[in-house]
């Protein structure tokens, strides 16, 4: 995206105003010869290699070569680094569909899309939200997104709901496979290992008692079935999720016509 020179809007993070091209950047000086992608490409490295604990702007100082002060004339501080880590992270959307093919389709791939990057930089998820999005790549996906949603005879509000229903959705599905990743990571096992576990200690624990919804559900089969079957991304679990939240989407805009 294009850097523009000129004033930062009022109230604008510094880290969003730089994502944007709209910081002034840093005169000369000892360490001239670093600019702010370099360094954010410092950061996404050590992020994805070693989760988000282990970035902070002394580590990615070293990682550059030069002086913790040295970047933070170039970088605010650890929450603006973290604004423009992710921004660059996520990029540009994928090009979806046409609009022609219908808002279920452009909604399915912007959010299969969005858990792919995802996915790519678990560390993501891993960032509080502290304001809505702001950043271009950010924006970009909200545009995209908000396209798809364009005749639907949804109001304003309806579009933003849905927009958030299914980012929201994505976020929890992919914070779900970061958690996995640690905990298998931590006991140097596999998911479906912790599964069948928990699938036998309910099994026990739910053997008397009044449980008798958890019972019928274990007594099916269907279960160990379907954790022998499943996929390690967990692509068919998600994807009966996202169907049952468009299924709601098109039920609303059917209503508008």
């Amino acid at each position: 995206m294009a850097k523009r020179e000129q004033q930062s809007p009022s109230g604008l993070p510094a880290g969003v105003a730089a994502a944007w091209g709209l910081k002034e950047r840093p005169g000369k000086g000892p360490a001239r010869a670093l600019d702010v992608r370099r360094i954010v490409t410092a950061a996404i490295g050590v992020a994805d290699a070693e989760g988000l604990a282990a970035v902070s702007m002394s580590r990615v100082a070293t990682e550059v070569g030069v002086s913790t002060m040295a970047l933070y004339r170039y970088v605010a501080g650890k929450d603006d680094l973290l604004i423009l880590m992710e921004d660059a992270a996520i990029g540009s959307p994928s090009p979806g569909p046409p609009a022609g093919e219908g808002l279920r389709a452009g909604l399915a791939h912007w959010a299969g899309a969005y858990r792919d990057v995802l996915r790519d930089h678990l560390w993501i998820v891993r960032i509080p939200i502290g304001t809505p999005p702001l950043s271009p790549h950010n924006v970009e996906w909200m545009e995209q997104a908000l396209a798809y949603l364009r005749g639907t005879g949804l109001n304003a509000e309806e579009k933003l709901g849905v927009l958030i229903t299914v980012s929201g959705y994505v976020r929890s599905n992919v914070s779900l496979l970061a958690d996995i990743d640690e905990a298998t990571r931590a006991a140097a096992t596999t998911w479906e290992g912790v599964e069948r576990s928990y699938w036998g200690l309910l099994t026990e624990l739910t053997s008397a008692g009044d449980f008798p919804a958890i019972r019928e559900l274990l007594a099916s089969g269907e279960l160990s079935d379907s954790a022998e079957s499943a996929d390690s991304e967990g692509t068919a679990d998600f994807e009966f999720g996202l169907g049952l939240i468009l299924d709601g989407v098109e039920a609303l805009t059917a209503s508008r016509r």
